[in-house]
């Protein structure tokens, strides 16, 4: 009896305990945010990791998120919480794009 009590109490510690979203990485290197494009859940957090001698930032076209020039292997990180596409560029050279779509 003692057995099927924490097997029980297992399962509802299973059941009831949230799911971590797991994390991305976009990498910044020859110019380009690489994957250009992802699509996550909501809760995850992203973090842009700058490989490229020159720097570069990370910016939402609605300014939603913001980042300051990141120096090479600086990185940045944005938790999405909720639902939509969110467009982003490089502020230094506006050719670089990217997008997350959050489900």
């Amino acid at each position: 009896m003692k057995k099927l009590s924490y097997v029980l109490a297992f399962c509802f510690l299973m059941i009831s305990t949230p799911t971590l979203a797991n994390d991305q990485q976009i990498g910044i290197k020859d110019h380009i945010f690489t994957p250009s494009d992802i699509t996550i859940t909501a809760g995850t957090k992203v973090t842009w990791i700058n490989h490229d001698a020159d720097p570069h930032t990370v910016v939402e076209e609605n300014n939603k998120f913001h980042s300051a020039a990141l120096d090479t292997n600086d990185n940045y990180s944005y938790t999405f919480t909720t639902p939509g596409t969110y467009k982003y560029f490089c502020t230094l050279h506006p050719t670089m794009l990217g997008s997350v779509t959050v489900k």
